[in-house]
């Protein structure tokens, strides 16, 4: 194939529509008409000798050539796009942007904490408009809706940019008056009474089954694999509450440890070492290839890296 025979534009019609999943929506996305649109799929079709969407019970589902094609398309158009913008320096100290971060209840109360004392002090004109996973989905950090998602990821998009900002041990936290303290033994551990909390991913979370191990997370998939099960009697998504919790019932909470040392100086609280072994988890920052090169976004992004370093070193 010649390349300089290839209607580049049809590489632009092939991406809204990997990321649509519709004609229509793609269509008006790029402001055509559908005909043209339709004609334009036509032609990707007869360009690529693929299908490259085919219509399902769940829609226009793109082909395994598609979805090979995705991540490879979308970093041409983004370099093409941002070699063409005009240069423009961001300047921190001045800057009045806001930049939307979805963070998970873990992700906000450590590391962005610390990021909002930082920017206080070098970019103090900044806002961060901070939204729990379940306001929004992949597609829109995908359309740049929202500058960044971090939290912890077992599987992200292809065409999302990602950073490990740092891995977390687990800790165990319990009522300084709770007689486990004395004899924090495994089977203790599986005698006791627990508080499980999480929330990872995104869109709008479902109730839990705490018959379903393998949905549960790292630390009941640990105890699945030495085959204990520990007694749940609280879920919930928050750290916090997970933590007063644990500080005022005889509950245990067993959590990543950057989590538990918000509490470390509560003389009511007590940090234990899991009577088990967890893997490390890490924390993930993700964006869009649409602001990959953009100046403020690789500012926000080195500062949440050399946060997460400082933290990490603690």
């Amino acid at each position: 194939m010649n390349i300089s025979k290839v209607d580049l534009n049809l590489l632009v019609y092939l991406d809204v529509l990997l990321r649509e999943g519709s004609v229509t929506r793609a269509a008006n996305q790029l402001s055509i008409t559908q005909p043209a649109m339709s004609n334009g799929l036509k032609r990707l079709r007869d360009l690529f000798k693929d299908p490259l969407l085919v219509r399902t019970s769940d829609g226009m589902t793109p082909t395994k050539r598609a979805l090979e094609l995705q991540p490879v398309i979308r970093d041409v158009l983004s370099k093409l796009e941002a070699s063409i913008q005009p240069e423009t320096d961001f300047v921190p100290e001045t800057s009045k942007r806001t930049f939307r971060i979805m963070a998970s209840d873990y992700a906000e109360s450590t590391l962005l904490l610390e990021v909002i004392r930082q920017l206080a002090k070098v970019a103090p004109n900044i806002t961060l408009d901070m939204i729990t996973p379940s306001d929004v989905t992949f597609h829109d950090v995908e359309q740049g809706k929202v500058d960044m998602a971090i939290n912890r990821f077992e599987e992200l998009p292809l065409s999302f940019h990602q950073k490990v900002v740092w891995y977390d041990r687990f800790a165990c936290v319990v009522s300084s008056s709770n007689p486990i303290v004395n004899d924090f033994t495994l089977q203790n551990y599986i005698d006791s009474k627990h508080i499980w909390v999480s929330k990872t991913g995104f869109g709008v979370g479902v109730g839990i089954d705490p018959n379903e191990v393998q949905k549960l997370g790292w630390v009941d998939a640990e105890l699945t694999k030495i085959g204990q099960k520990r007694d749940i009697r609280v879920f919930t998504r928050h750290y916090h509450v997970a933590l007063q919790l644990a500080k005022v019932q005889n509950l245990v909470a067993t959590l990543p440890s950057k989590a538990a040392a918000l509490y470390e100086n509560d003389p009511n609280i007590v940090i234990l070492d899991p009577p088990f072994d967890i893997p490390p988890i890490g924390l993930k920052m993700a964006w869009s290839a649409l602001l990959h090169h953009d100046a403020g976004h690789i500012w926000l992004r080195r500062l949440i890296t050399e946060v997460g370093d400082t933290l990490s070193a603690q």
